[in-house]
């Protein structure tokens, strides 16, 4: 008789269960810590791409802005070891590290995040600005090897010579032309968000889903496109000050005035902003991100708390390595094997 309890007890359970996936509810089985109607545990991600956001304990969110497809635009350059300075740094290695390491790493993030976003049409924009053969073939075949939609596209200065601040330094023009160049390519695509990338920034394997989720969950709630960091910047902690904190989807995010020239945005922001984000390579501004600041006073920005990218720079850098992350860690398991 017990057993026969039992399994009526069990029927009358997947009978619920059904009817609320019928009327898009979820509910908790505490004892059990899952979610039934989603046949997920607690701590899973709980999300579904373009539908609704859950963060517990706080619940659901309908997902309004649901993102269609992202082309990652790879600035690299394996030639020049800092732009601005001469300080080495952190693993004092050569570029070419920073630069496959970076590409390795976020190969692998979006490797993850295709098991989420299994619809979302991604493409790698390589943009190289002076590199070695080997290290550009060895790029190439990185990213082949994994099947994704890649353009290389090799830098030319001279068809940009009018977009370019002529009293600029050699190094400084490459680096305008080279994110110039990124955003042309973004406003003249046809993907709806565009993460603009340097190849000093290595990831962890949950950026890219967290920062795709966090912009669906952001935008829907704001109902307006805005700008995501990868990393949590030390400047951000050199002083007390007031902040916002908003939940992502497994990371808190905090609203920021400053960023460098990594970020993911979406098209419509590029084209409602373009002469601003343009003038960066017209005029060198001081500090050269100003353009950038004054997008961020009228759009929010947001940065990850901890970091989802290790910014690799001097370890003096206000701009640099995130606090309370395993630096040495995450520059391992992006190693490549030759």
């Amino acid at each position: 008789m017990k057993i026969q309890k039992s399994n009526k007890k069990n029927f009358f359970k997947k009978i619920f269960i059904k009817i609320c996936r019928l009327l898009n509810f979820e509910i908790i089985d505490q004892s059990e810590f899952t979610i039934p109607t989603l046949k997920k545990r607690l701590d899973e991600n709980l999300s579904t791409t373009g539908k609704k956001s859950i963060t517990l304990p706080m619940g659901e969110i309908k997902i309004t802005r649901q993102i269609n497809s992202l082309n990652i635009i790879f600035r690299f350059c394996t030639n020049v070891k800092m732009l601005t300075q001469s300080k080495q740094r952190l693993f004092e290695e050569e570029k070419n590290q920073y630069t496959l390491r970076s590409l390795n790493s976020i190969l692998r993030s979006i490797q993850s995040a295709k098991n989420n976003f299994r619809y979302l049409d991604i493409k790698i924009t390589a943009i190289d600005s002076g590199s070695d053969d080997a290290d550009v073939q060895k790029i190439k075949k990185m990213i082949e090897e994994k099947s994704i939609n890649f353009e290389y596209v090799k830098l030319d200065l001279d068809e940009l010579k009018d977009f370019i601040d002529p009293l600029a330094s050699t190094n400084q023009k490459s680096n305008m032309g080279n994110i110039y160049k990124s955003f042309e390519i973004g406003r003249d695509g046809n993907y709806d968000l565009l993460y603009f990338l340097e190849d000093d920034y290595i990831h962890e394997q949950n950026s890219l889903s967290e920062m795709l989720f966090s912009y669906e969950k952001f935008s829907s709630l704001i109902k307006d496109e805005l700008i995501l960091c990868p990393t949590d910047f030390p400047y951000l902690y050199n002083k007390f000050a007031p902040t916002q904190i908003i939940l992502g989807n497994n990371r808190h995010w905090r609203v920021i005035e400053e960023t460098l020239c990594t970020f993911l945005t979406s098209k419509r922001l590029l084209l409602k902003y373009w002469d601003t984000f343009i003038s960066m390579t017209k005029t060198e501004n001081l500090p050269f991100e100003k353009p950038l600041h004054e997008i961020y006073s009228k759009q929010y920005c947001l940065s990850p708390i901890p970091s989802l990218a290790m910014h690799c720079t001097n370890i003096n850098s206000v701009y640099g390595l995130s606090p309370v992350m395993d630096w040495k860690k995450l520059w391992d398991e992006n190693k490549l094997n030759d």
